[in-house]
């Protein structure tokens, strides 16, 4: 039995990733920036077993069997191959935030996965390779690999479509303030929503401005610019669900808390309060702000209706070896 475990943190998207030029490799349409959040985890052990007849995933104490196995298994033959073994492998994976309800649960699983697995095997990949092993899981697993504040680069194929980082932890005290409005796993997963993005007539404009947004939002976190920051990724997050809600079929995540908070974080801003609003694929929102109005921030969410939890994160490292 060769095994090892691994940690990554889910990240949240500034700038979105959303539609693929390349399914099967997840190649993004469009780059992203975004951050990893510490205190949330994926903690993932592989353990490649001579007497398994099959894989088996198990995730948090529940066996899982059908498409998210199949994923799973995918990421377990690359790895397979590059070391040249032929066993099945045993992945036990837990998490300590809700999984499938936009808090990146799959981000954090595959870049766990690629990490524990390429080390269970023998191997020891560099960021950029381990980047590109988790991106073929998960497209936003590239950027659970490096640490701190990260850009995904498009690429011009499977060698150049990685993530790197552009600012350590410590470069910028923002915190995520996560309120949790629907904790439940969401009907339609971002996979099949990459897969319609295409079929919205607005992605094409957005895919159009985003290198300026990119542009944007990476010198707003290079200068600790909070005001520009706030602005672009609640621009890029509500351009990001126009095209959501105008694709075939559509998809409509938010949920009337979640546009509540909206709301009140544009009128907290004008007041004098630095948050800004994002929402990946699902109804809760990520409330980002400075460190040091993290408490007012939490306190004013969990008074808000339909919140049933806030979930604080810094900014969080790389992925690693535990």
């Amino acid at each position: 039995m060769i095994t090892a475990t691994a940690i990554a943190h889910p990240n949240i998207a500034f700038i979105k990733y959303w539609g693929n030029r390349d399914n099967e490799l997840r190649l993004p349409s469009n780059g992203s920036i975004s951050m990893n959040l510490d205190g949330l985890f994926t903690r993932t052990t592989v353990s490649f077993q001579p007497s398994l007849p099959f894989d088996e995933l198990i995730i948090n104490g529940r066996e899982v069997t059908g498409k998210g196995l199949s994923r799973v298994s995918y990421i377990l033959d690359l790895a397979r191959e590059m070391a040249g073994i032929n066993l099945n492998a045993e992945v036990m994976s837990e998490n300590n935030f809700p999984a499938g309800a936009g808090i990146a649960s799959s981000a954090a699983a595959f870049s766990a996965l690629a990490l524990a697995a390429s080390r269970a095997v023998g191997l020891t990949l560099t960021e950029a390779q381990l980047s590109r092993l988790a991106r073929r899981g998960s497209g936003s697993a590239s950027r659970s690999i490096p640490p701190g504040f990260v850009e995904w680069k498009m690429g011009t194929g499977d060698d150049d479509s990685i993530a790197e980082s552009i600012a350590p932890p410590e470069h910028w005290n923002l915190v995520d303030c996560v309120a949790v409005v629907n904790a439940a796993h969401k009907k339609t997963g971002s996979t099949e929503g990459h897969a319609i993005a295409g079929t919205s007539p607005l992605q094409n404009a957005r895919l159009e401005d985003t290198p300026r947004r990119l542009d944007i939002c990476r010198s707003a976190i290079l200068n600790k610019d909070f005001e520009t920051f706030a602005n672009i990724i609640e621009l890029d997050s509500d351009i990001m669900h126009s095209v959501m809600m105008t694709s075939n079929p559509p998809l409509m995540y938010w949920q009337a808390a979640t546009v509540g908070i909206f709301h009140a974080v544009r009128e907290w801003r004008a007041s004098g309060l630095p948050v800004g609003y994002t929402v990946d694929a699902g109804a809760n929102v990520h409330v980002l702000c400075l460190g040091d109005h993290a408490r007012e921030v939490e306190k004013r969410l969990r008074e808000m209706p339909g919140v049933s939890n806030v979930l604080i994160a810094g900014v969080g490292g790389a992925a690693k070896i535990v």
